[in-house]
């Protein structure tokens, strides 16, 4: 008997022998895990979402303590009335301004309203100019004082930006540092966006109303709605309760499953403290999906050990198809069962969960921070369900003991011997005829999704943050600010890096500036350009009594020194040497076609507008710091981009390059691994095969939906695939497994549907209701998830269900045994 054992009865053997020992360490373990899961943190960043190898983020990061980042806080306080010249008003908006600049995280130096000292104006008089602080130094909000500071506003070229085109409010706008500059800790944006709401809850009133947006009030509003993922977590896990329970007719059985899930989930969370992780809110769902990949081999394993339990192994139709007595099966113990079901499913399940571990961990090669960790939460989770599901769970049913042991018998026996439709259609699918039907339906239908897939965007495919709804507070608030001010929040900028003083000593230099920024101007989908030719060629026509006319960049060295010296660093518009000046594009909305046509634009000229040599020598010391090469180089590069559009338009060419190879490693994987472990090509083919329709069926639905492809929703295919593969493999290795005794393929799958099929149909229906919650979530982004993850539940166990028999009956029929009975 010794001799004729596999390995996996040697390792049942082994694993079993040591059941006191491995509950024991389990135990330890999992309080160990639960203390390590409290001390979590909830970790958000704004670097984790940008691709920070790409070229633009480059330039990002060179000129970042220059000109700041994309990483703005914008708080616009609105009189309801629609007249911001009151006392009051300006009471309350010097009070905000001077909050807002105080908010942990802000750098103070970069903030702007018209109450900071760097907000002024300028004014053409009789011997030239004149300026000074939008808001006097002796400010008083008195009638006469107030109608003096709405002539320094229209002045200042600041209406439409920090204050509102129809004079209804006015807007501070600060940068944030990545670390607190305090106390030189991580930046906490919950706490930002804490803050950021007391003051909202401060201010507004009756009289007026405050309207804030920015990266860490969208991380603060994620994280409030993350929340109910809590409440949606356990609405799943009753119906998932509910479900198990009529499946399996027992409470133990249904019990233990959901344990083991939710052992998985304890472990990984206190698996990613222990390793120094955090959680970001945007990852907030990946626990969640532990819980449903445990419960899928859950299922698997309860209902092999029921069929081992009950009735040695066989299927009960196996038994009436062989016409095999139910007398002559004698019912087995708990613990041999749990061995035989340990030793069956040990090689399916491991192959099933290390495919799902390797397909997360292969998103680890896209260079996105939070999607790197994503994979890796992902990955812990699934490593650990090897522990828990494979191993834990069948040692705990060994333990169980089913009440009416014979009853259950006699009733699955009886009920296998009527007919089902259900079963019986699905069977035809081994029957040539419909086999071939099926493949060519299932080809057609990849035609056709590849087709649709192709319309889905790169990026967010409405206006707005796509991750919360679209009458989200955050989003209504964006779009009043987008009403009342002409410039919103969407802006980028590229940087025209030159010499030293360029801008007091080169004209060549300045004209050609001028120039990429007209074109840029003419661009659909850009609101306004502002730049420092633009702004010297006003100061140019001031200098001349106001005259049109002289609205020109002089070519007098000295002459266009005097347009440009005296504009301050902190205008956004240079840097200390005038080396690099910023293009700042506003544009309409960040949707994806819009950046698209912007970068494209911005690219061309790049290539249009080249200038070969200077004219002069440059003064002072060159700054070759930021090139991006050493050695020689034009004196002129055009280098995109900064600001938020310029953010959002690497990370969507970073999602668009990463989408085909992610694909191509997680299918990779699975086929490695699949030809490892049952050795044929073509039933790799039958797995396999299903998965690609299904993954381009849900492009196509993302396209028909409107959902964009960006870093919250690029990894939800490879989830899908990963948790989808396990229907495959499953009843992909039963039915080889009747097979490989001489049972015809027919009967083969037949037998497989009765008694693994069942099983594959509740997981699916199970994992499909929980995430189907989610479409009632205040987050946009999970109920997205939601919709997407329902949908590749359910089609691919019908792919499993339909796609594979026909796909084996049109590549593995050649290979038919004897029929059974």
């Amino acid at each position: 008997m010794s001799d004729s054992k596999t390995m996996t009865r040697r390792i049942a053997d082994a694993v079993f022998s040591v059941r006191p020992l491995i509950l024991l360490l389990f135990v330890l373990g999992t309080a160990a895990m639960v203390y390590y899961s409290l001390q979590l943190r909830v970790d958000a960043g704004f670097k984790k979402q940008l691709p920070l190898e790409h070229e633009y983020m480059q330039t990002f990061l060179d000129y970042e303590e220059n000109f700041g980042g994309a990483n703005r806080v914008m708080v616009a306080l609105i009189d309801r009335d629609g007249d911001m010249f009151t006392p009051e008003f300006f009471r309350a908006f010097e009070e905000l301004s001077e909050d807002v600049l105080y908010v942990p995280g802000v750098d103070r130096s970069t903030g702007r309203s018209i109450f900071t000292p760097n907000v002024r104006f300028v004014e053409v008089v009789e011997d030239g100019f004149a300026g000074g602080n939008v808001i006097p130094a002796d400010f008083s909000p008195t009638p006469e004082m107030l109608e003096t500071v709405r002539s320094n506003i229209i002045k200042s070229g600041e209406v439409g930006r920090l204050v509102a085109e129809d004079f209804s409010g006015a807007m501070v706008w600060v940068n944030l540092m990545e670390e607190n500059p305090e106390t030189g800790e991580k930046l906490d944006y919950q706490q930002v966006a804490a803050e950021l709401e007391e003051i909202r809850s401060r201010f507004e009133n009756e009289e007026h109303v405050v309207r804030i947006i920015g990266f860490a009030k969208i991380v603060g509003d994620v994280a409030d709605g993350a929340r109910g993922v809590v409440m949606y977590f356990g609405v799943a896990f009753l119906i998932t309760a509910v479900i198990l329970l009529l499946y399996s007719h027992s409470v133990w059985l249904t019990v233990l499953p959901l344990v083991c899930s939710v052992t998985a989930v304890v472990w990984q969370l206190g698996l990613l403290s222990l390793l120094g992780f955090g959680i970001d809110p945007m990852n907030i769902l990946t626990p969640f999906l532990i819980f449903a990949i445990g419960v899928s081999h859950g299922v698997q394993m309860i209902s092999g050990w029921n069929a081992e339990k009950l009735f040695g192994g066989y299927s009960p139709i196996g038994l009436v198809q062989e016409g095999i007595p139910l007398e002559q099966i004698e019912p087995v113990s708990s613990l041999e069962a749990s061995k035989a079901v340990f030793a069956r499913l040990l090689a399916p399940g491991a192959i099933a969960l290390l495919s799902d571990t390797i397909g997360f961990l292969t998103i680890l090669l896209i260079n996105i921070q939070i999607i790197q960790e994503l994979a890796i939460t992902a990955s812990i989770g699934v490593a650990v369900i090897i522990l828990t599901n494979l191993v834990l769970l069948p040692v705990l049913l060994s333990y169980v003991k089913l009440r009416n042991e014979e009853k259950k018998r006699q009733k699955q026996y009886e009920h296998s011997q009527k007919p089902s439709i259900i079963w019986d259609f699905m069977a035809k699918f081994t029957n040539r005829g419909v086999a071939v039907v099926a493949v060519i339906v299932g080809i057609a239908l990849f035609a056709g999704a590849w087709v649709k897939s192709q319309e889905m965007q790169i990026g967010d495919s409405e206006a707005g943050v796509p991750e919360l709804r679209e009458d989200a507070r955050y989003n209504r608030d964006a779009r009043a600010i987008q009403e009342r001010f002409s410039l919103g929040t969407d802006v980028i900028s590229v940087i025209a890096q030159t010499e030293a003083s360029a801008c007091i000593e080169s004209h060549q230099i300045m004209e050609a500036i001028d120039r990429f920024a007209w074109h840029m101007r003419n661009v659909e989908g850009v609101q306004r350009v502002i730049t420092l030719p633009m702004i010297a060629k006003q100061v140019n026509a001031g200098w001349n009594e106001g005259n049109l006319r002289w609205q020109i960049l002089p070519r007098d060295r000295y002459a266009l020194a005097l347009t440009t010296q005296n504009i301050p660093t902190d205008s956004g518009l240079l840097n200390r040497d005038c080396s690099a000046m910023p293009v700042m594009i506003f544009t309409e909305d960040h949707k994806a076609e819009t950046i698209d046509r912007v970068v494209a634009r911005a690219h061309e000229l790049q290539a249009e507008i080249q200038i070969e040599e200077l004219g002069y020598q440059p003064g002072g010391e060159a700054a070759h710091g930021n090139w991006p090469e050493e050695g020689d180089h034009p004196p002129l590069v055009f280098r995109l981009a900064t600001g938020n559009v310029g953010v959002m338009a690497a990370t969507n060419q970073e999602v668009a390059a990463a989408q085909t190879p992610m694909l191509l490693y997680v299918y990779s994987a699975i086929v490695v691994l699949c030809l490892i472990t049952f050795r044929t090509v073509l039933g790799t083919l039958c797995i396999v095969l299903p998965l690609v329709l299904v993954s381009y069926l849900a492009y196509s639905l993302m396209a028909f939906m409107g959902i964009g492809l960006k870093v919250n929703t690029l990894p939800v295919v490879a989830l899908g695939v990963g948790i989808g593969v396990d229907y495959g493999i499953y009843i992909f290795s039963r039915m080889k497994g009747f097979l490989d005794a001489g049972v015809g393929l027919d009967d083969a799958y037949y037998r497989t549907l009765r008694l693994t099929g069942r099983a594959v149909f509740y997981t699916a229906v199970t994992l499909a209701v929980g995430v189907g919650t989610w479409l009632f979530s205040d987050l946009q982004f999970q109920a997205d998830m939601g919709l997407l993850l329902a949908f590749m539940f359910i089609f691919n166990m019908i792919g499993a269900m339909l796609l594979l028999p026909a796909l084996a009956r049109v590549l593995l029929g050649w290979r038919e045994g004897r029929k059974a009975g």
